[in-house]
């Protein structure tokens, strides 16, 4: 578990209550099984960084017998949208820098 997610529960164990019954409503009312939930937070949590919650996600997804490869799929996903966007901000940064002025 990430550590700052194990500060927040110390620190504010109400909110964090609230925030853990919040999860436990959304996964109650997918439509996906367990496993395809857990594999695709863990392309969600991959796309936008947050790697402190990794290991806890994918150990739990090795319990739901998910594969190596589903797990590295599963983290790759994201990486066309993600690369675009790097793409994309590219480009306008570099327009950018040449129009400045030095």
């Amino acid at each position: 578990m990430a550590k700052g997610f194990e500060l927040f529960m110390d620190e504010e164990p109400e909110l964090a209550k609230a925030y853990g019954g919040m999860v436990m409503q959304v996964a109650k009312s997918s439509a996906l099984d367990q496993k395809t939930q857990e594999l695709a937070y863990l392309a969600v949590l991959s796309a936008v960084g947050m790697t402190g919650g990794l290991g806890f996600h994918v150990t739990s997804l090795k319990k739901l017998g998910a594969t190596r490869e589903e797990v590295r799929s599963a983290v790759l996903v994201g990486l066309p949208a993600v690369g675009m966007t790097a793409i994309e901000a590219l480009g306008a940064a570099l327009d950018a820098y040449d129009a400045a002025e030095a």
